[in-house]
């Protein structure tokens, strides 16, 4: 191997090493695990079974209830095709696991990769850890690469695990009314395998970027959220009847957000600085 081959094994080495280390601390604080374990469990198992719940339970009074009857007036024409000529639960079950919950299922990958990463910095500032950190032997580039690479990583894992979690339970939900698997369908898996690591990526970026200048993790981790609001913001207008999210349309959004991924990382480490962030400590 030559001396360039052997220098970037080792700077990778030790950007494995690092961010190894963070994923143990991770592990290690509940502040973090915490919501990284509740939040899946409510959005992949509860929220599927309660609205098979409500769909067995709720009987004819689902077709009538004044709110599914505006959602459905309000619901593009390619998802009242398929709609169209399904009982009542049936079109509830559709409409909600299938069609509204796709964007929603983005806050996981988002918050994933936040909360790990407003612990990258803002942790080890309350942990007072960030100073030794700073002194060790590794080049800022590495540095800023191993903070990325540990909340990306589990963000994408969470995102493809949670996609085969969710399309199980809501399978099993649905599949008595529908007779056949609901999901995942072309709309989940681009969201999932395309959108949902960009949308991490945006988080990442974003919450990096201000954790390496407050002080606490819940600080960093509260001004990062701000991130959420596109996706609610999305949500609304799905059942406003205002946007029409399909395979097609999360490809070009996919894009947009790895271009914008991309110029947040370059922003972010030209903004690096060792020094500056030993003055923050």
């Amino acid at each position: 191997m030559s001396a360039e081959g052997v220098t970037r094994t080792r700077r990778w080495a030790r950007v494995w090493a690092l961010a190894a280390r963070d994923l143990r601390i991770v592990r290690g604080s509940s502040a973090v695990m915490i919501p990284l374990v509740v939040v899946p469990l409510v959005f992949l198992v509860l929220l599927p079974v309660g609205v098979g719940l409500a769909a067995r339970f709720g009987g004819q009074a689902i077709g009538q209830a004044s709110n599914l009857v505006a959602l459905l007036e309000r619901t593009p024409l390619p998802v009242a095709a398929q709609l169209a000529g399904l009982e009542p639960a049936a079109q509830m079950l559709v409409l909600v696991l299938a069609y509204l919950m796709a964007p929603m299922f983005l806050v996981l990958p988002l918050m994933v990769a936040s909360v790990i990463a407003a612990d990258s910095f803002a942790g080890e500032k309350e942990r007072k850890t960030l100073e030794a950190l700073l002194y060790t032997p590794t080049r800022d580039v590495e540095l800023f690469g191993a903070k990325l690479l540990v909340a990306m990583v589990p963000a994408v894992a969470v995102s493809w695990a949670g996609l085969a979690l969710y399309s199980l339970v809501a399978d099993l939900v649905a599949y008595p009314y529908l007779h056949r698997v609901l999901l995942p369908d072309a709309l989940w898996l681009v969201l999932v395998l395309w959108v949902a690591p960009a949308v991490a990526g945006l988080g990442l970026g974003i919450t990096v970027l201000v954790s390496a200048r407050v002080r606490s993790f819940q600080e960093a981790y509260q001004i990062g959220g701000v991130v959420v609001l596109p996706i609610i913001a999305v949500v609304a207008g799905q059942a406003a009847g205002v946007v029409y999210l399909d395979a097609v349309a999360a490809l070009v959004v996919g894009a947009a957000l790895f271009a914008v991924d991309a110029a947040l990382f370059a922003v972010g480490l030209r903004s690096f600085s060792r020094d500056a962030l030993a003055s923050r400590v």
